[in-house]
């Protein structure tokens, strides 16, 4: 059986077999059977590289992290995560610098923007918090709920998520206002020039 280390845009994990084009953590949420136990141990929430310096790792050994995969970056910045500054050197940079230009009076340290990330992607009960906004002001990169569904906002189209990509939403979304997924913080970044960068699965650049 697959383990429970696939996460979708709402931030909820699955055992799903699709292993996607990034990997990541949240702290140890896995007990010693490899069990999910919690939601999130630290608020360091990061994505990573899925090959980094010939590194190999037992998924989540005893007293480890969580290996976490995302299908490609828009998904993790749904479920609330950020570039990690090790493996995803420029990426991070990339990072910083918008929000260097997004919140110049900000604390721009790491534990800073991550205390920032963690009011903007969790409510008290440890669920998704989600906004609302208009469906025409989001960027390019967003993650949006729609009927219950995830659906990327990318090169002019709506994009329906899943484990092994994207297609194309049969009927486009036309109503003005949208809930969203992407953190409202990062969405900000989206607009100050992270968006189009992104790391997006291949099967969103289809011409349909």
């Amino acid at each position: 059986m697959p383990l429970q280390n696939r996460m979708n845009p709402m931030g909820q994990l699955h055992g799903v077999k699709a292993r996607g084009l990034l990997m990541g953590n949240r702290g140890q949420l896995h007990n010693a059977a490899r069990e999910i136990v919690r939601p999130w141990k630290l608020n360091r929430w990061i994505t990573c590289a899925l090959e980094y310096q010939g590194i190999k790792r037992e998924l989540m050994a005893s007293n480890s992290y969580t290996e976490l995969f995302f299908l490609d970056e828009p998904t993790s910045y749904a479920a609330g995560h950020r570039p990690c500054g090790d493996c995803r050197k420029d990426r991070y940079k990339a990072f910083k610098a918008a929000w260097a230009k997004t919140f110049p009076d900000q604390d721009r340290s790491a534990a800073g923007i991550d205390k920032v990330l963690q009011a903007a992607r969790m409510n008290a009960d440890n669920s998704q918090r989600t906004w609302q906004a208009s469906l025409a002001g989001l960027p390019e990169g967003t993650m949006v709920e729609h009927e219950g569904q995830p659906v990327l906002l990318w090169r002019g189209r709506q994009w329906c998520w899943g484990f092994d990509g994207y297609s194309p939403l049969p009927q486009p979304m036309t109503s003005d206002v949208v809930t969203v997924l992407t953190p409202v913080s990062i969405v900000a970044l989206f607009k100050n020039g992270l968006g189009p960068e992104l790391l997006v699965h291949p099967s969103a650049e289809v011409e349909c």
